[in-house]
């Protein structure tokens, strides 16, 4: 969403928001009347494209619990404050969390990944990427997401390396391969039974901040944008009644 705002979003499946366009995020909402055959009254549906005048928009992950379910034997998380640092912790069960605004954060990446990095999932670019890319392992890999820290430069996406970083890339034979989740459009309904199957064995937890009222969803992108919400950012348009 945040690359919608440039001239050039860097992408061919988004276009950028235009003056006096009504903008649009991703959302999930409850069918409360329906003449179609395959939706009835109490369906949630979801989409990547609602109108903010009349849905709800959302924004998160939960890496460290699939990681782990798909067999990382240790998994490390990136934030910028003390409390997430200790929510990735204590709740979700990360083996470690650097915080990238206090202190040096290659000396505490390789305090917590003392044999490397094997994987790396990428959502930030910049400074941080460049400092995990220097401390990963041989035939590595690098899954490319987003790159948050540079949308308000003028540079082509995927940003280059600087010329130090890509010649550790290119030594250590590190993939860099660009993750485009409309891609995988065929997996979504397997992926959502997947996932809603280990949420109900109680091997994912999901952390939410929610903000309620539509006259509120500006407040809430700028807190996301800023680090504000831990977990999903959720603006709630009206509570469900099922």
């Amino acid at each position: 969403m945040r690359c919608k705002m440039n001239d050039d979003t860097g992408t061919d499946y988004l276009a950028p928001w235009q003056l006096s366009q009504v903008a649009d995020g991703g959302g999930i909402g409850v069918v409360e009347e329906s003449r179609h055959t395959n939706l009835t009254k109490g369906d949630f549906v979801t989409s990547f494209y609602w109108p903010w005048q009349t849905r709800a928009i959302l924004d998160g992950n939960s890496l460290e619990k699939i990681g782990r379910l798909l067999g990382c034997s240790r998994v490390v998380g990136i934030c910028g404050t003390h409390e997430k640092c200790l929510f990735l912790t204590s709740e979700l069960g990360f083996d470690a969390a650097v915080n990238y605004k206090k202190g040096n954060v290659a000396e505490q990446l390789r305090e917590s990944c003392p044999a490397g990095v094997d994987v790396y999932f990428d959502n930030v670019g910049g400074g941080i990427s460049d400092t995990v890319i220097s401390q990963m392992n041989q035939n590595s890999h690098i899954i490319l997401c987003g790159q948050i820290s540079q949308y308000n430069k003028d540079v082509p996406y995927p940003p280059p390396l600087p010329p130090a970083v890509e010649a550790v890339q290119k030594a250590r034979n590190i993939t860099r391969e660009r993750f485009m989740v409309l891609n995988y459009k065929d997996k979504f309904e397997p992926g959502i039974l997947q996932l809603s199957q280990w949420f109900k064995e109680g091997k994912l937890k999901i952390k939410e901040t929610v903000i309620n009222g539509l006259e509120n969803m500006g407040a809430a992108f700028q807190s996301m944008m800023t680090g504000g919400n831990i977990g999903k950012q959720i603006v709630c348009i009206s509570e469900i009644s099922l």
